[in-house]
């Protein structure tokens, strides 16, 4: 039993409503169910679906909603579909949004937005939570994702993916000059004293299960921000580490603008780090025919070299 008091802004809700607006994890049907078999009450009188929100006494609940299983779809969450067939999507994801919940009752992942719009991507992949998304970039990251729509494109996919035949293309803005390409190759591991960083496995005797990191680089711009020289970078990645581009650059002098965790300088108006998952060449999962996919810079990282001056 559990006692809910409605807030002001409450008042005048619908009941189903209210009540989905305090469990997003739960569906309408859920919710409605619920309100069926009378599990939500008021001076002892069970509560209608329809029913509107009042103030001033505590409603009792009669039952403790449990937590999903599995990720829920929210289709009010954005979708930038690129291309698609019956096998796979290509989609741009904003920047800070996640790519898969790490816990079913999450709803604000790329994940969820797919189970909405394309409901058999539930199930597909290595756990309960994939959702058919192949791979992962940054929360703060924008740019190309790659989902598929059965299991056989995802294990083709990923297969290739284990081959390293796939090939990763992004662009970075750089504090620091940079006049030639250059590979950098670290082996990295999670920091065992600040969770969520990556180190240089080499300079960290405690660091666990160092990875192997390898990253291209060349310029493709010289700018200047205020003060700071900076370059615009084509990055390609042989490797798929956490963090790899953003730790790799840091450690190599070259941090990526507004990349506060790994000591890029901080940029006014712009709250993110300048990373962008721009190409992605494969072959498709099942006709195996070459793809090449493309998404163009968002709109806040084109303002953002705007600001600059070219050198």
């Amino acid at each position: 039993m559990r006692e809910l008091f409605p807030k002001p802004e409450e008042e005048g809700l619908r009941i189903d409503a209210w009540l989905s607006l305090r469990y997003p994890a739960l569906s309408h049907a859920d919710v409605r169910r619920a309100l069926t078999k009378g599990a939500l009450t008021l001076r002892g009188r069970p509560c209608a679906k329809g029913e509107t929100v009042r103030l001033g006494e505590p409603y009792v609940l009669g039952w403790e909603p449990s937590a999903p299983d599995k990720p829920l779809p929210n289709r009010a969450l954005p979708l930038d579909i690129l291309w698609q067939d019956d096998a796979l999507i290509a989609l741009r994801k904003p920047a800070g949004m996640n790519c898969q919940p790490n816990d079913p009752a999450e709803q604000g992942t790329l994940a969820n937005a797919l189970l909405a719009h394309f409901p058999e991507v539930a199930g597909v992949g290595d756990s309960p939570l994939t959702c058919g998304v192949l791979h992962r970039i940054d929360r703060d990251t924008s740019g190309l994702v790659l989902a598929a729509r059965n299991q056989a494109a995802y294990l083709a996919l990923r297969a290739q993916f284990a081959a390293r035949t796939v090939v990763k293309r992004y662009l970075a803005l750089v504090a620091g000059e940079v006049r030639a390409p250059a590979r950098l190759e670290n082996l990295l591991a999670h920091n065992p004293r600040a969770p969520g960083r990556m180190v240089d496995a080499e300079k960290w005797r405690d660091a666990k299960r160092p990875m192997r990191a390898v990253t291209d680089y060349r310029p493709l711009k010289h700018l200047r921000l205020g003060d700071c020289p900076c370059t615009l970078l084509d990055v390609t990645i042989r490797t798929g580490v956490t963090h790899q581009i953003r730790a790799q650059l840091s450690f190599a002098g070259l941090p990526i603008l507004g990349d506060s965790r790994y000591g890029g300088p901080a940029i006014e108006g712009f709250p993110r780090h300048f990373l962008h998952a721009r190409t992605i060449d494969c072959a498709h999962p099942l006709t195996g025919a070459p793809l090449h996919f493309l998404a163009p810079p968002t709109d806040d990282l084109r303002a953002l070299v705007a600001r600059c001056v070219v050198c």
